[in-house]
């Protein structure tokens, strides 16, 4: 089992009495792995997996949980399904998106973090927090008229192709 499977295994098959354990122990590795990254924004996490868990007191699974969040907002993409203890890794993290990222999770426990002050200005943190809300606001579909080009892409007029029926 890889350690992804290992950490998928663990994330999907919590019962009742370990559910919240398993929180309150990805949660705490996961805040320190934070504010760890953050406070060294300017250099890269680096070193093999066994290394990094050993690091932050983690298992090297709920460690690799950290790097299926962190994922999206790396500048090089990683193959976390393959990662094994040896693996080394060296994360370039995209801190605009990553700040975005943790607003769409509705993680203000890691956005709210204190150390993003020396990461992102207000102004930029701010702004963030205006994209990603608008980000979030419903545009209604577009009504497609019946002498309007079909959307599936026949080239027939909508009335003569997908909206005869309708």
């Amino acid at each position: 089992m890889t350690l992804y499977e290992e950490w998928k295994d663990m994330l999907e098959n919590q019962s009742d009495e370990t559910f919240e354990d398993f929180w309150k122990e990805y949660s705490d590795a996961e805040m320190t792995i934070y504010g760890y990254v953050l406070s060294h924004h300017k250099t890269h996490l680096k070193g093999t997996i066994a290394e990094l868990s050993e690091k932050f007191k983690c298992k090297p699974a709920i460690f690799v949980g950290f790097l299926d969040g962190v994922e999206t907002s790396l500048k090089k993409p990683i193959k976390i399904e393959e990662m094994a203890d040896d693996t080394e890794i060296d994360l370039s993290i995209d801190f605009e998106k990553l700040y975005f990222n943790m607003q769409k999770a509705d993680a203000p426990h890691l956005f709210g973090l204190p150390e993003w002050e020396k990461v992102l200005t207000d102004e930029q943190r701010e702004k963030i927090t205006k994209d990603f809300k608008r980000s979030k606001i419903y545009h209604a579909p577009v009504k497609i008229g019946r002498n309007d080009p079909c959307p599936c892409g026949s080239g027939k007029k909508y009335k003569n192709c997908c909206g005869k029926n309708a």
